[in-house]
């Protein structure tokens, strides 16, 4: 069994009836979109605590109802990375207090945007990695289903 090299947690976050994705713009690359979203660090409890830091980094927001409704595995240099996806309701979020790694232009242009959440628009941008942009625009009406339904007590 491969060693988990790399946890992430990414969030296929709505607003209203958008999609909150992040443009990178990088010299020498054409223009790619992700999910909000990064590793797990060694001060996050969970990985649900990662996925509210990231938005808080990248984003300066917050979220509510975040529901896990995908794994990605990849291979990576010395074993596999596991990204947890999940579906979360934005809640707030001030782009202007967000921190200052998304701002410094050797890493390239970060423009937070938002697209409708149709699957047509989501197959318009070139969302990475590409199974997770399909599993978006195959299964737009579940995902939001999944926000939209009341959550049951355990």
């Amino acid at each position: 069994m491969a060693d988990i090299v790399k946890r992430s947690a990414r969030a296929v976050l709505l607003d209203c009836d958008e999609l909150v994705l992040i443009k990178l713009t990088k010299p020498g690359r054409e223009p790619y979109w992700v999910t909000v979203g990064d590793g797990l660090e060694a001060d996050d409890e969970t990985i649900k605590a990662a996925l509210h830091r990231n938005v808080f980094e990248e984003l300066s927001g917050t979220v509510e109802r975040a529901e896990l409704v995908y794994l990605i595995s990849d291979t990576r240099d010395g074993g596999i990375g596991i990204q947890r996806i999940f579906a979360a309701r934005l809640v707030s979020m001030d782009l202007t207090a967000r921190a200052t790694e998304f701002s410094r232009p050797e890493r390239g242009n970060y423009e937070v945007v938002r697209v409708p959440f149709t699957p047509a628009t989501v197959r318009e941008v070139n969302l990475m990695p590409t199974q997770l942009a399909e599993l978006i625009a195959t299964n737009t009406g579940a995902i939001a289903s999944v926000l939209d339904t009341p959550a049951h007590k355990a």
